[in-house]
């Protein structure tokens, strides 16, 4: 019995993880974290992370609690702001994003597409909040 209930406590744990990946990264997009680090400013910090978006594949709609610098690394973005027109940006170029915009980035090239995101955001809240399509930018 003992050995039932531990396989269906894994199997569970398995299922859970599978679903959370699955919301915390949509397919075709991968976020790297690389580093992490408090600020001297008592309870923020600054997270910098690499985003890979396959060609035609779209980071959906999404904000963060803090400000987000992004630069391009490679291929072609369209990014979408709330309250903004679209905006195209290439290798090298720079958006900066304040703290609850929402936005989106679509991979309007035929090859693979990354930014260098720097989030700006207080400790200990989420990253990144997914936010349903009807509040798209």
């Amino acid at each position: 019995m003992s050995a039932v209930r531990n396989t269906a406590i894994l199997w569970v744990l398995a299922c859970a993880a599978a679903i959370q990946s699955a919301h915390a990264q949509p397919v075709g997009v991968q976020r790297t974290d690389l580093q992490r680090h408090d600020l001297s400013l008592p309870g923020w910090e600054t997270v910098q992370a690499r985003v890979d978006i396959d060609p035609g594949k779209v980071a959906p709609s999404h904000r963060h609690p803090g400000e987000e610098i992004i630069y391009v690394l490679e291929g072609t973005l369209e990014y979408r702001l709330q309250g903004q027109p679209p905006r195209t940006l290439g290798q090298g170029d720079v958006l900066f994003v304040p703290a609850g915009v929402i936005h989106s980035a679509k991979n309007i090239g035929s090859r693979n597409a990354a930014e260098l995101g720097t989030y700006v955001v207080p400790k200990g809240k989420p990253l990144v909040e997914v936010v349903a399509d009807g509040a798209s930018p």
